[in-house]
């Protein structure tokens, strides 16, 4: 609500509180509708989704306009335009029971005939016309009509909503006071005929529109109020000024460890809570970020991002100064450049939500709020936001389309998303060439997808590559989809040790389909990451394996580059693995004891360590002093994040 000031409440309704705001931009007066999603069933969120839904869709002066979502204390905010002259059944109220004149129950009427026209036009029922939903100008001329919150688009598959058994009965059992007869014998046919109880007998808009008592009233209204505008420009989703689009390249992950302790030394001073570190991009060593003085639980990292979670769920960035603010340049006589640094921040726009994921794709951000509501931010390119369009947008904008759902996680490709439900259904968008949407096409979607799952299958979490994506089913199996090129989704059917023919390599896979390499469709996965050219993943018991192209010694073997067949990573003899993460040339892999591990290109500092032995898994240092246990890992092109929280307490073992 930074943008906005609270003036007074309006009114309140089925759903929540309706506020007269000052926006602050212009001074201009909105309503702002506030919903409690966390005490909202599944319907009902699907009935606030449906609300913004169906006022983005409609541009009209006689309805009311729509202006921007977001989440505010765990309610979601509906901003729309203010009708000061209140409803139309305040009017009618107002007169103390004296008949409006014909005149302007026809001048009333024909707006909303225009207005229903265009409804209708959009393939969209009102359903709750009546005067406490039509809404006055100041001057009680124009008339715009309100509340879609239970309107019905005729395409969607949605229930339709019936909270409306009274009125019903009312309906249908066509009872109603007589007409005055001091109206004209046309205005008491006209209704009279629309309140027919045969659907037949009714007519249709078009028709009552070509009827002469209402073609005069639709000439004197554009004689008379013909300033208004009969169409608002186009608005782009999100305010601020729009993010430069990015190319291809980025995905992030994130996994979970057990706290594992590392460290021998009890400290002496309380430590802070918890460290980021990141490394490549120049950066050759692990560098220890700024943390504003709190925990950061989970990170991600994109082409341009560094994300992180607190506990507390708020969402904390790590950029680059901007330039000419010191601490960059080279000092006199200086031969070395100095290492990049980062200012940390908050993002604005939080107050009252609760961030429980993030993750990152080129130049775009997907957050995961407490309550199962997405948010997205950043370029908008092959409509990865899901906002139905390519807008870039500078804050985060919830995905309407989901909102009538609840989801548990959410991963970020270079320029796709896939979003799981706690219903297990599962969602994708953004580009789909190669097939890595799972839908069954190559096709691009601006607006989520649900993705066909195999019968039997039970997706538990999804992770996203730059041209591909795989789910870890709940029995510990995997799926994937998108390019399988160097066999890197394990998609090729290979025994162990056995190499596929030409003809017997998988190439492509549109639909999600499972792994078919030993030992990868044989032991339950805890963990996987699908980088630019290879994957990795750990089993239940600890061994790391890696697929794909071997060409700057990612897999972690000395096994032949041309190899398509899966490999156990050489050098963990003994040592359990707990997660791993894949940039674009490198791996790195985390111990159950807390170690950290790389291996692969090692050029601009990928591998956080020195480049001896590059091909094969070495220590990455960390600087801590005391013990710690590692909870999220992210790596993305050539650029690596890492968290761990420190413990205070006398090292216990997991």
């Amino acid at each position: 609500m930074e943008k906005y000031e609270r003036i007074r409440v309006v009114g309140r309704g089925a759903f929540g509180i309706v506020h007269l705001c000052l926006r602050k931009a212009d001074q201009k007066l909105v309503i702002i509708k506030q919903i409690p999603v966390e005490q909202m069933t599944k319907e009902e969120r699907q009935a606030a989704q449906n609300e913004c839904q169906v006022l983005k869709l409609l541009n009209h002066p006689n309805v009311i306009e729509y202006y921007e979502n977001f989440l505010e204390d765990k309610a979601l905010m509906i901003a729309m335009e203010y009708a000061p002259g209140g409803t139309l059944a305040e009017f009618i109220q107002k007169r103390c029971n004296s008949l409006l004149e014909e005149e302007t129950i026809l001048h009333f009427f024909v707006q909303i005939l225009l207005a229903l026209h265009h409804v209708h036009t959009h393939l969209i029922l009102h359903r709750d016309l009546k005067t406490q939903n039509i809404l006055l100008d100041k001057h009680r001329m124009v008339v715009k009509i309100g509340d879609f919150g239970i309107s019905k688009i005729l395409s969607s598959k949605s229930k339709a909503y019936t909270n409306l058994p009274a009125l019903v009965l009312k309906i249908m059992s066509g009872t109603f006071a007589p007409i005055s007869d001091r109206y004209s014998p046309e205005l008491r046919q006209l209704v009279l005929s629309l309140l027919s109880l045969e659907p037949a007998q009714r007519p249709p808009l078009s028709h009552i529109m070509a009827q002469p008592l209402c073609i005069r009233a639709l000439l004197n209204l554009h004689t008379d109020v013909g300033s208004i505008q009969m169409r608002r420009a186009e608005k782009s989703l999100g305010p601020g000024p729009p993010v430069v689009p990015g190319s291809t390249g980025s995905r992030t992950s994130s996994t979970r460890c057990r706290s594992v302790l590392r460290g021998p030394i009890k400290p002496a001073i309380p430590p802070p809570l918890s460290s980021v570190y990141a490394w490549g991009g120049g950066l050759s060593t692990p560098l220890r970020l700024p943390m504003l003085n709190t925990e950061v639980i989970q990170v991600a990292v994109g082409r341009t991002q560094k994300a992180g979670i607190t506990r507390s769920g708020r969402l904390i960035l790590w950029e680059a100064p901007p330039l000419g603010s010191g601490g960059g340049a080279l000092l006199p006589g200086a031969v070395e450049q100095p290492q990049p640094q980062f200012i940390s921040r908050f993002l604005e726009g939080q107050s009252g939500v609760t961030i429980k994921h993030v993750a990152c794709g080129d130049l775009f951000t997907a957050c995961l709020t407490d309550r199962g509501i997405i948010m997205t931010f950043g370029s908008g390119s092959n409509g990865c936001l899901g906002h139905g369009s390519l807008t870039d947008i500078s804050q985060p904008t919830i995905v309407e389309a989901l909102l009538g759902y609840e989801m548990v996680q959410l991963a970020c490709g270079a320029s796709h998303v896939l979003a799981l439900s706690t219903d297990r259904e599962l969602f994708a968008w953004g580009r789909g060439d190669g097939g890595r949407l799972g839908l069954g096409t190559r096709e691009s979607h601006s607006c989520p997808q649900q993705v066909p799952m195999p019968p039997g299958q039970e997706a538990q979490r999804v992770v996203c590559g730059i041209d591909s994506s795989m789910i870890l089913t709940v029995p510990g199996r995997a799926l994937a989809c998108g390019s399988n090129r160097f066999n890197k989704l394990g998609l090729d059917h290979l025994s162990l040790g056995e190499e596929p023919a030409p003809l017997q390599q998988v190439e492509e896979a549109l639909s999600f389909t499972p792994l078919c390499s030993a030992p990868l469709d044989q032991e339950p996965l805890l963990s996987v990451d699908l980088g630019t050219a290879h994957s990795a993943a750990v089993t239940a018991s600890g061994d790391c394996y890696t697929f794909g192209s071997n060409q700057h010694g990612q897999l972690g073997t000395n096994a032949r580059r041309g190899s398509r067949a899966p490999c156990q990573v050489q050098g963990f003899e003994g040592i359990k693995m707990a997660m791993v993460a894949c940039g674009d040339a490198f791996t790195v892999a985390i111990g159950a004891e807390g170690e950290v591990y790389s291996w692969g290109k090692g050029a601009r500092g990928r591998l956080g360590r020195k480049d001896e032995d590059a091909g094969l898994p070495r220590p990455v240092q960390l600087d801590e002093t005391h013990p710690y246990a590692v909870t999220s890992v992210s790596c993305c092109h050539g650029n690596t994040l890492l968290a761990v929280r420190h413990i205070t307490d006398e090292p216990v073992p997991p």
